[in-house]
């Protein structure tokens, strides 16, 4: 019987991701959705159709997603200047009931991709189930406004979800001890999520390929670094960017609990499944020892 070509290759590509489906069925996976990832409208359907199959083949994830340039747009819409000091979204009052708007339409818009591809998804903020809460974080020791430092993560509503077969999708918002809502970096939230469930792995879909030994030379992205590697590299003052800050998450999320980091160019169509399910992987896996990757790979 003459088979088409390539149908083995379907068949090689199957059998590759089983020894990956069955190392973390019903393992619980954060992915943090954001970047270009979010505003290319085919990107935006690829990562959800990854995490949709993520889910179909047995493992449970949670997306925490951000929505900063979409915040962005609509304050430049309404006439107002955005501001960021270090980094953060300087977040006055006007500026947080604008971004509390817009992340909950964002929220909405990527729980009704889900469930077009047959999984029922529910949209949470971190105020719901009195889930995410924090403090006023400060950029250098300047007030930016309603900016939010998770102090406290109560995860019971995320744990309902699973139990019930949902797919939670969480925007970054939480409150106060006075319950004024604040904006929280989505790392941040994803990080505090993913800590507090203790999840089996981390994802961030970014605008880079992974951390590099030398930015300059992009022939250094490190595919795989354990998390006294990464702590070296923060260390070192080497990194620039929005990578420090995205690297030291890495380390404390893995130092709480969490096993596995995975820091994604979500640039990359299905960059989720190729990271998760295939031997190469395609950006950087940061994991605690030595032993711990000799678990995954040996």
């Amino acid at each position: 019987m003459e088979l088409e070509p390539g149908i083995m290759h379907k068949a090689a590509v199957l059998i590759e991701a089983l020894p990956y489906i069955q190392r973390f069925n019903r393992k619980i996976v954060v992915v943090k959705y954001g970047g270009s990832a979010m505003v290319d409208e085919n990107l935006k359907k690829q990562v959800i159709q990854d995490v949709v199959l993520l889910k179909l083949v047995g493992f449970k994830p949670i997306i925490v997603h951000g929505g900063g340039k979409e915040i962005s747009r609509w304050v430049g819409k309404v006439g107002m200047e955005p501001h960021f000091v270090g980094g953060l979204r300087v977040t006055d009052e006007p500026t947080m009931e604008i971004a509390e708007m817009v992340l909950n339409k964002v929220n909405k818009s990527l729980v009704q991709l889900v469930n077009e591809l047959g999984v029922k998804a529910v949209g949470i903020s971190g105020k719901d189930g009195m889930m995410l809460r924090c403090k006023k974080k400060y950029s250098g020791g300047e007030d930016i406004g309603y900016v939010g430092e998770v102090t406290e993560v109560d995860p019971q509503i995320i744990y309902d979800l699973l139990e019930k077969d949902f797919l939670p999708i969480i925007c970054p918002t939480g409150f106060d001890e006075e319950f004024k809502t604040y904006n929280i970096n989505a790392d941040d939230a994803a990080c505090a999520v993913a800590t507090a469930m203790k999840a089996e792995k981390l994802a961030f879909l970014t605008d880079v390929e992974g951390v590099y030994r030398d930015f300059n030379d992009k022939e250094s992205l490190l595919s795989e670094m354990t998390v006294d590697e990464a702590q070296a590299f923060v260390d070192s003052g080497t990194l620039g960017g929005g990578m420090l800050p995205k690297l030291q998450n890495c380390i404390d999320a893995i130092r709480s609990g969490v096993s596995r980091v995975h820091i994604l160019d979500g640039r990359i169509p299905h960059c989720l499944l190729l990271e998760i399910f295939t031997d190469k992987g395609i950006g950087t896996a940061i994991f605690n020892s030595a032993e711990e990757e000799r678990y995954y790979h040996g």
